[in-house]
């Protein structure tokens, strides 16, 4: 008798733990749908404001991405704004030339099919999406060339997809931006 009400009496505290345990991953679960529903329903109501949109058929004919409005150039605050595009299997420009130790934005885009970079020793890693234009703030600490590969699969050449980013002295490049000039490499 007293070997059955310990049985019972241990498979009282299991249903017991096994109850509590049921309960706690329940809880999990429906504490992570929640957030899931509440973060779609805060999305499809209220989108991201910030979203800039480009014709990727027509950006190359006028406005901010046409082939002479690319690279870096100097702005009136100090600071330097970067445009490039994505073509399969090159960005244009092929080589760039920012300032060390200023804040950049770095504005792109994509003229045919998803395409993204980085920049090595430094927190740069952008997304280029068609018709969509990307922005990213940096600051460079030091001088020096970076390779600047497409980390996204955007077809057979991929692999050949690379730009070099030039860091040089920060008084060098306002003086080569004079003007309003856009700066590259070639000028180095």
């Amino acid at each position: 008798m007293a070997n059955s009400r310990h049985a019972a009496d241990s498979g009282a505290v299991a249903h017991a733990a096994e109850s509590r345990w049921a309960l706690l991953v329940g809880a999990i679960i429906a504490f992570l749908v929640g957030m899931v529903v509440y973060m779609s329903v805060h999305w499809a109501a209220m989108p991201p404001v910030r979203t800039e949109t480009i014709d990727p058929g027509t950006l190359h004919l006028a406005g901010e991405f046409v082939e002479h409005n690319l690279g870096a150039v100097a702005e009136a605050d100090g600071t330097v704004t970067l445009r490039l595009v994505a073509n399969q299997y090159s960005f244009t420009p092929s080589c760039i030339a920012v300032p060390v130790d200023t804040p950049i934005q770095i504005r792109g885009t994509a003229a045919d099919v998803v395409h993204g970079f980085s920049v090595g020793q430094s927190n740069v890693n952008v997304m280029l999406v068609p018709g969509y234009v990307s922005n990213f703030h940096t600051r460079f600490e030091k001088t020096g060339e970076h390779a600047m590969p497409c980390h996204e699969y955007c077809g057979v050449g991929h692999a050949a997809m690379w730009a070099r980013i030039k860091i040089i002295d920060k008084e060098e490049f306002m003086r080569q931006a004079a003007g309003g000039r856009r700066v590259s490499c070639v000028q180095q």
